[in-house]
């Protein structure tokens, strides 16, 4: 079996691996050798980024057996993985404005940033870009209300609302609203996810189901080992950077969650699958949105750590609001042309730049 793995598995996913399993146990030697806190940072969140790449080999191999349209939703579901595992341990370590805004922070990175990228990529190379309207649609409807699933908590929850002081229960009620939308919407994801058929999945060799599940339990529970160092480096590192808390959760935690599926998505652009390219990175965002964040704020709650609220800071409303606006107005045609990617990229840096000279992060 081992022989008909490393045949099945090609050159790139071995590579991928092989950096996978040097960068966790530098990692770990870094730690153990007592390194600099900027230094095991930095080992830990390439550690990640290729755990990830690893996760995402195996589901996708894992998928062929399933079809096209549950592999995309088991893909975006277990890229997550890292996310979950940061965000359960720094709130463990009371990081709770890091968590919150690193979540944020992914919806933006992936609606602005990353999809502007694809854009900008694809429309330079190809010229304008067409994609599928009909699920396009749906998701930036759906990622409006990941909007109103913040704004409302928040100004319910304000001095002299009607429920000041339930911000807990009023998350917990918004939270359940969106997991049940969240699995609403993945019959119509399991239908429409763009992708090869499962004829052409079929017809090529694919990993044995033993090694693909073995894989993928070995990468999931080393993402989680690694994401606790991650987070114990991340307030240390960070206060020796000078950065404000605010931006290294909305912009450092939130890209390195997303590595591997930000290289996915522009470079599917860059070779002209727009379809797939615009399908990777809205799901990756919608995900965020209506299954990682109410399922974080109820683990918050149910574990008794530092509890996660929906209550949001004014400013990351409003940048997700008109995120969520521009990238309706562009997606809305069904095609993207260059200038159109250089202004979901110029609205990102905008939002970056607005924190950047907050509060130091505390070591």
């Amino acid at each position: 079996m081992l022989n008909r793995f490393i045949r099945a598995a090609g050159r790139p996913a071995l590579i991928v691996g092989a950096v996978a399993v040097l960068a966790t146990v530098a990692s770990a030697v870094l730690r153990i050798a007592g390194a600099g806190e900027i230094v095991i940072f930095a080992g830990t969140a390439i550690a990640l980024a290729s755990l990830a790449a690893v996760v995402g080999e195996a589901t996708d191999e894992l998928g062929a057996r399933l079809g096209p349209g549950a592999t995309g939703v088991l893909q975006s579901a277990l890229g997550n993985l890292p996310e979950l595992f940061i965000s359960i341990f720094a709130l463990r370590a009371g990081l709770v404005v890091v968590v919150q805004t690193a979540l944020i922070g992914s919806i933006l990175a992936n609606g602005l940033l990353v999809l502007g990228l694809a854009f900008t990529v694809g429309g330079l190379r190809h010229g304008p870009q067409h994609f599928g309207k009909g699920t396009t649609r749906m998701t930036a409807v759906l990622l409006v209300l990941s909007v109103a699933s913040l704004a409302i908590p928040t100004l319910a929850t304000a001095p002299g609302a009607p429920d000041v002081g339930h911000a807990r229960d009023l998350s917990v009620i918004t939270s359940l609203v969106l997991l049940l939308v969240f699995a609403a919407s993945i019959p119509s994801s399991v239908r429409d996810t763009f992708g090869p058929s499962h004829e052409e999945r079929a017809a090529a060799p694919g990993w044995p189901l033993a090694a693909s599940l073995g894989v993928l339990a070995v990468a999931g529970l080393s993402a989680a080992l690694v994401s606790d160092w991650f987070v114990e480096a991340l307030r240390p590192a960070m206060a020796s950077l000078h950065m404000s808390e605010t931006f290294v959760g909305l912009v450092i935690v939130a890209i390195a969650g997303n590595a591997v599926e930000n290289v996915v998505g522009i470079t599917a652009a860059a070779h002209n699958q727009a379809d797939l390219a615009v399908s990777l990175i809205l799901n990756s965002a919608l995900q965020v949105a209506l299954l990682l964040i109410p399922v974080l704020v109820l683990i918050s709650i149910l574990t008794g750590g530092a509890p996660l609220t929906l209550v949001a800071p004014p400013l990351l409303i409003a940048a997700l609001g008109l995120a969520a606006v521009l990238g309706a107005l562009i997606v809305f045609d069904g095609e993207s042309t260059w200038l159109e990617g250089v202004a979901l990229i110029g609205l990102y840096v905008i939002i970056a730049a607005s924190v950047w000279f907050g509060p130091v992060l505390p070591a």
